[in-house]
């Protein structure tokens, strides 16, 4: 790809990642970008990095644009790996340029780099940069999603450079919204958009909610979004707003994932009729298999229902390890306001759903109990348990969806 202008002299910069599967831990089968922007003004501005393997990509895109060594400022708005690994070769083309960030940032970055060299200063909200025609105005934004993270509101352009917050992971030869539309499809925008934040940004939604509402203080007029993930929102950067303002706030569909792995295929023949109790319960339903499917993609669907079901037969008196693995990646993350019930088969004692109960009441969740155990191959009075079991279960979910 090469630069491409958002708007008067603003320009993304950035690396497509078409192959990348695996980010900080979960699947990305669309791929990824690393979005960054050049201003071009009396005093040219490049508001973050890219992941260092694609570091001469960008440098090429900003060749295209303008001689690097004439970049007078860089404004690192987030440290990570993916965003800020390429800032000592940016620095080698332009060592004169000042670097702004916050001051959690200052810290961490000395961790990467020798920053003795390098001139930096710190801000923090409510600071500002004129850099000619235009002015820069910083806004930190901590922990949404790391403690350094801050975004850039370019005021003239009435464009916010919003960092982590806002993207998806998309690797597209298109860039904005409404040409994503055009060639793929909202519903796939939209779902990139809750998968991000559910495995992301799930643990944030009241510091979310809190600077949203700073934001709104500041009054700033947002007519573009240009995160430094996936696609840039210019023909409505206000419904990656509300989205994010729904999920903050716990949004959740009336529906039921049921997550589960088995070992001989018995927990696996519980899920059948449980799902079809569901369902005959108007509630929708729907069955993931923890070894057969990303763990991303299990987050997701919690994230997406107001009740979920996990299954897990019992081995050696616990959870089976992908069951154990997925509930202590949900526990990282911090849901709330979501309905958590157990079943799952075992040969001897047992222990699997009681841990798992014991599971969901550390994260707080409210529960459906008591769960549902079934002695070694379900036979067919079991699968009418199973059955009812899943009725009951759905029931409990309508009437706690109700409260919301």
């Amino acid at each position: 790809m090469k630069a491409v202008e958002l708007k008067n002299g603003v320009h993304w910069v950035g690396a497509i990642d078409w192959a990348v599967r695996d980010f900080h831990g979960y699947a990305t089968p669309r791929g990824t970008t690393y979005n960054n922007y050049l201003v071009m003004d009396d005093e040219i501005t490049l508001v973050d990095t890219v992941k260092y393997d694609f570091s001469d990509i960008t440098i090429k895109n900003i060749k295209s644009v303008v001689d690097p060594s004439r970049i007078r400022n860089v404004v690192i708005n987030h440290i990570e790996n993916d965003h800020a690994t390429s800032l000592d070769k940016i620095m080698e083309l332009a060592p004169g340029a000042t670097i702004y960030i916050s001051e959690k940032g200052r810290t961490g970055l000395g961790r990467f780099f020798d920053t003795s060299r390098w001139t930096l200063k710190v801000v923090k909200t409510g600071d500002t940069l004129s850099i000619g025609k235009r002015t820069l105005l910083f806004v930190e934004t901590p922990m949404v999603h790391w403690p350094d993270s801050m975004m850039t509101y370019i005021k003239e352009e009435k464009i916010l450079l919003s960092q982590d917050g806002f993207g998806q992971h998309i690797a597209s030869a298109v860039r904005f919204d409404d040409e994503f539309v055009t060639c793929e499809s909202l519903s796939e925008l939209e779902d990139a958009v809750v998968d991000y934040y559910a495995n992301i940004l799930m643990p944030f939604g009241q510091l979310i909610k809190a600077k949203a509402a700073e934001i709104e203080k500041l009054g700033l007029e947002i007519e573009m979004i240009a995160p430094d993930h996936g696609i840039i929102w210019r023909a409505d950067p206000g419904k990656v707003l509300r989205m994010y303002r729904e999920m903050a706030n716990g949004k959740a569909a009336l529906s039921v994932p049921i997550i589960y792995d088995t070992m001989w295929q018995s927990t696996e023949k519980m899920s059948l009729p449980i799902m079809q109790g569901i369902k005959d319960e108007g509630v929708e339903c729907k069955v993931i298999k923890l070894r057969a499917s990303p763990m991303s993609i299990a987050i997701k669907e919690f994230w997406k229902s107001r009740g979920c079901l996990v299954g897990t037969p019992t081995l050696n008196n616990i959870m089976y390890p992908t069951v154990a693995e997925f509930l202590t990646h949900l526990r990282g993350l911090r849901p709330k306001n979501r309905v958590m019930g157990a079943f799952g088969s075992f040969g001897w004692g047992g222990g699997a759903v009681k841990e798992a109960y014991e599971e969901f009441k550390r994260m707080g969740l409210e529960t459906f109990e008591p769960g549902l155990q079934i002695l070694f191959r379900p036979s067919l009075e079991d699968e009418t348990t199973c059955y009812d079991f899943g009725r009951a279960f759905a029931k409990k979910v309508k009437e706690y969806h109700a409260r919301f």
